[in-house]
């Protein structure tokens, strides 16, 4: 199958550091690859890929500190991916909305796969006017504000097999791994430290507009019991969070998914999530951490934590969270589109989201399943 891969350019895929959707797209892009799809990568120029790559932007958006707004190369971006669309059999978007009027108006399938939150308001004037966009859910949870959307599957994220492994013995100190900013409570963590009498490492990246915030809770971070890490690569993750006693993921907004509860889960390490978002379809109770409700809940998992079986916490990840599960879910929705769109009468040529006279997608049914 020939595949686009069309990834937003605010990191490189996969990132040098912080990234979770460029961190899916690359994990997915290679499993594709692997099986002998002809896959086309549109990312940053500094990306790593065994994918034919397209760049929209020399580097990183959020790397290049010259760069003073995204809109533009996401758009060069764009025209480079319809340019010539009849080369692909599908083209696979993480870009959200923004594309959503050039997509419908070229001949060939597209699936978006939303990465981010849902439940502001505008979302659904959005949805409702290109209600013919196929989507695809990382959480049953994130669905929730628009039931309506035009969804073809809820598929979770997924590492890949042997990307952690479980510590031998695992360190005395709790981990906090994510963004600083507001939603993600650090304030909460660092209580549940103090409360625990354990140490707190915090490995986070602080965005521009998260400046403020990191100035207000900056107190918090002096703390004795406390170590500000600062945000780490990919290559450091499986001590950090591997020789922690436990992940603390004290959110406190509707989190989509939660990529660092199943990297939590791949090194064996159990985490202490607060119910919010799709944390109660990652975690299961009891198994691979706890879930809790306030402070008070959390300091008690935290304890119950040490005595986990880690064994059984990496068996859970194994079973329901690798890469190739992920990738068999995705290429059945590629397969489901391609026929969905080929069955549209006149689908080559769509103005509004309506059926409209044209060319035929060119879709090469010959190709869907030979792999290639």
């Amino acid at each position: 199958m020939r595949i686009a891969q069309v990834a937003p350019l605010y990191e490189s895929v996969p990132p040098k550091f912080y990234g979770g959707t460029e961190r899916i797209i690359h994990y997915l892009t290679e499993e594709l690859v692997r099986r002998g799809h002809d896959v086309t990568l549109f990312a940053s120029g500094d990306s790593k890929s065994s994918a034919r790559l397209e760049s929209g932007c020399p580097r990183a958006l959020r790397l290049n500190k010259g760069v003073s707004g995204d809109f533009a190369y996401h758009l060069i971006m764009f025209e480079k991916v319809l340019r010539d669309p009849g080369r692909f059999d599908i083209i696979h978007s993480h870009v959200d909305f923004l594309p959503y009027g050039m997509y419908r108006r070229q001949p060939v399938p597209v699936v978006t796969t939303l990465h981010g939150r849902l439940d502001i308001p505008e979302l659904r004037h959005v949805y409702n006017e290109f209600s013919d966009m196929p989507l695809v859910a990382i959480s049953r949870s994130q669905r929730q504000p628009l039931p309506e959307a035009n969804w073809q599957a809820t598929i979770h994220h997924a590492l890949p097999e042997n990307l952690y492994r479980p510590a031998e013995k695992p360190g005395n100190y709790l981990a906090f791994l994510g963004r600083l900013s507001p939603e993600k409570r650090i304030d909460r963590a660092v209580e549940i430290a103090k409360r625990s009498g354990m140490r707190l490492r915090i490995a986070a990246k602080i965005d521009p507009r998260d400046q403020d915030y990191f100035r207000e809770i900056k107190p918090l971070l002096r703390h004795p019991l406390v170590e500000f890490v600062g945000e780490i690569g990919e290559n450091e993750k499986n001590d950090f969070l591997g020789e922690a006693r436990a992940l603390l993921f004290p959110i406190d907004w509707p989190e989509p998914f939660g990529l660092v509860v199943i990297e939590a889960m791949a090194c064996g390490t159990p985490v202490v999530a607060f119910r919010k978002g799709a944390v109660r379809e990652i975690i299961e109770d009891g198994v691979s951490g706890f879930i809790v409700d306030n402070v008070e809940e959390a300091v008690a998992a935290v304890k119950k934590a040490g005595i986990m079986n880690r064994t059984k916490i990496r068996r859970q990840f194994e079973k329901r969270f690798t890469v190739s599960r992920m990738a068999d879910e995705y290429i059945r929705v590629y397969h489901d589109v391609i026929a969905q769109y080929a069955s549209i009468p006149g689908s080559g040529e769509r103005t509004n989201g309506r059926d409209h006279p044209g060319q035929k997608p060119v879709l090469h049914p010959h190709k869907l399943f030979t792999g290639r």
